[in-house]
């Protein structure tokens, strides 16, 4: 029997669904066993690998099964993602704080599935199989509580509690609620923040059907928007990291999409610290705001004409 026949029927074993039973997740999980064709599962190894230099890369050489980049996605979100759930791999363990989205995301098999699979072929193996299984869901609960503990925690005006998947860009995003709007929007409320985990995280979907904000597009709202009904301001917030600042093109894009939207348009891209800032100098819109982080206090106006207000 192939390697790959053999993965097939470990991964029946340890309650992966049928969807999760076929070629492409039998190599995969080969690659994070660092299994060859040659080699027998009690050399099963415990070891972190990237999807593309790591899992991808091991199929290919070992497999000589080629997948094109593009999908990189798939491996993540119909193989990897069901493995980390069923409590056979790890997320991040090298680096639990990582964002959800950072090139150096990597997988890793998890202790209690090594003592399994190791034994696969053995007289252990029912036995081994047993204890994983009953113990399964409680190591998934562990997983979900340690995975919890790296996550941003946010706590509203009103006070709903909020809580960010881990990494620099929603830094910047808890940072303009927590120190640009009491400092720059004192009377205003949140009507939308997105995270990279769960894109609508927050969404205020009464008040942005009063403005004539259309919800069902939030996906091209800018990452965090807020609203003060005295001065009828909107302001439209990117939170910067390594892309996204407030372009010529992005407000094209965003006039469109708001134009039943009568409210005065402030947009203001928001960087982590000045080397951030300067990296995107060059592509920021006129006639728009630029706060920045670590100086909470202060604002930067691209033009100089006016500070603070809608653009004419």
């Amino acid at each position: 029997m192939s390697k790959i026949e053999e993965a097939k029927i470990m991964l029946d074993s340890l309650g992966l669904p049928e969807a999760q039973q076929n070629e492409i997740s039998a190599l995969t999980f080969l690659a994070l066993c660092g299994i060859k064709p040659g080699t027998h599962w009690k050399l099963t190894q415990r070891k972190s690998l990237k999807v593309t230099k790591g899992i991808m890369a091991f199929i290919a050489e070992q497999y000589g099964k080629q997948y094109a980049p593009n999908t990189r996605e798939t491996f993540r979100r119909q193989v990897l993602h069901q493995f980390v759930q069923a409590g056979i791999v790890d997320y991040n363990p090298d680096n639990p704080s990582l964002p959800v989205n950072s090139p150096n995301a990597h997988y890793a098999l998890s202790e209690s599935a090594m003592e399994v699979i190791t034994t696969f072929g053995t007289r252990k193996w029912k036995t081994a199989l047993k204890k994983f299984k009953a113990n399964a869901g409680e190591l998934k609960k562990k997983y979900v509580k340690e995975r919890k503990l790296t996550q941003i925690p946010l706590v509203l005006a009103n006070g709903k509690k909020l809580r960010l998947s881990p990494g620099r860009h929603n830094q910047v995003q808890v940072a303009i609620i927590t120190l640009f709007a009491p400092r720059f929007a004192q009377q205003s409320k949140l009507l939308y923040l997105g995270d990279a985990a769960k894109k609508d995280l927050h969404l205020d979907s009464a008040t942005l059907q009063e403005l004539r904000i259309p919800i069902d597009q939030h996906s091209k709202l800018p990452d965090v928007v807020i609203y003060d009904s005295t001065k009828h301001w909107l302001y439209l917030i990117e939170a910067v990291t390594s892309h996204g600042p407030i372009t010529p093109k992005r407000i094209l894009e965003l006039e469109k999409l708001l134009e039943q939207c009568t409210a005065g348009k402030i947009y203001v891209s928001a960087f982590p610290d000045f080397t951030e800032f300067k990296r995107h100098m060059s592509d920021l819109a006129w006639e728009t705001e630029i706060w920045i982080v670590k100086h909470p206090d202060h604002m930067i106006h691209f033009n100089g004409d006016k500070f603070m207000g809608p653009r004419q």
